[in-house]
């Protein structure tokens, strides 16, 4: 059991992250108003797949397989676009459905930073690959993007004081929100203290929290929430799905090339 101690809060963390995913689409698939759609069920799929790869990489690490670590590793270059794409997915969802029952939607914001900040944190993982450990902290801090909706999503479910009973109690999704984004930036604030030199990844990936909760202040200060919803609703769902993973997947492929061979292309495109 010595060797997985160096990686006890990696493990724990994709645990955890798994346990309150769970609890997060627990009303989806299984409560009184459960209603699970095929988008849930990819929606799930690409996350708790992705939960697995991590842990199974961190695992590996562990136990000293570097080589097979590094085999597995190339499974990313499919599911990190898919898990992108997915997210930007979900956010063009979510925009349709809230202008199809004129509800606002409460997480406008958060759905476009979160896909933007994802997209960016799988391109910088693989951009900055040799330096092991931030490239490690990269890819495990990732679930800080999934773990602050999880929190969300299970509060409103199975906390009393902020479940949604009706129109009056919209402030809780805010309530809810905050505690999420202040959980969230607890564990990235520890991740980030058990190795300050290298754990800075997780203190870019949380940030995203509040850079979302400034940006929908900022927006709604001046009236614009409803524009942005309208604006992401407008494109076709499987149009997004495929543009975001095409885009992901070159940026990602583009950054694991070796040095040499991306040397010999630019060289030839400059004859």
């Amino acid at each position: 059991m010595k060797r997985y101690r160096p990686y006890a809060a990696e493990i724990a963390l994709v645990l955890i992250t798994m346990v309150v995913g769970m609890l997060g689409f627990w009303s989806i698939y299984v409560g009184p108003r459960a209603e699970a759609e095929p988008h849930h069920h990819f929606h799930v799929a690409t996350t708790f797949g992705w939960m697995g790869l991590l842990l199974t990489q961190v695992m590996l690490l562990a136990q000293g397989k570097w080589q097979l670590h590094r085999q597995v590793g190339l499974a990313v270059l499919a599911a990190g676009p898919l898990l992108v794409g997915s997210a930007a997915f979900l956010a063009v969802h979510s925009a349709q459905s809230a202008i199809a029952s004129g509800q606002p939607d409460f997480l406008i914001v958060q759905n476009v930073v979160g896909t933007l900040w994802l997209g960016s944190i799988l391109v910088l993982a693989f951009a900055l690959r040799r330096q092991r450990k931030v490239h490690g902290a990269f890819m495990t801090s990732t679930l800080l993007i999934f773990l602050g909706p999880a929190i969300f999503f299970a509060l409103i479910a199975f906390a009393p004081a902020y479940r949604i009973e009706g129109p009056e109690t919209f402030y809780r999704f805010q309530t809810a929100g905050q505690m999420s984004l202040n959980v969230n930036l607890a564990i990235g604030l520890l991740m980030f203290a058990k190795d300050w030199r290298n754990g800075w990844p997780y203190l870019f990936t949380v940030a995203s929290g509040p850079l979302a909760v400034g940006l929908q202040a900022y927006l709604a200060s001046i009236d614009r929430l409803n524009d942005l919803t309208t604006a992401v609703a407008a494109p076709n769902k499987g149009a997004i799905l495929a543009i975001v993973v095409i885009l992901v997947g070159v940026l990602l492929a583009w950054t694991t090339l070796p040095i040499r061979g991306r040397s010999t292309v630019v060289m030839n495109k400059g004859r």
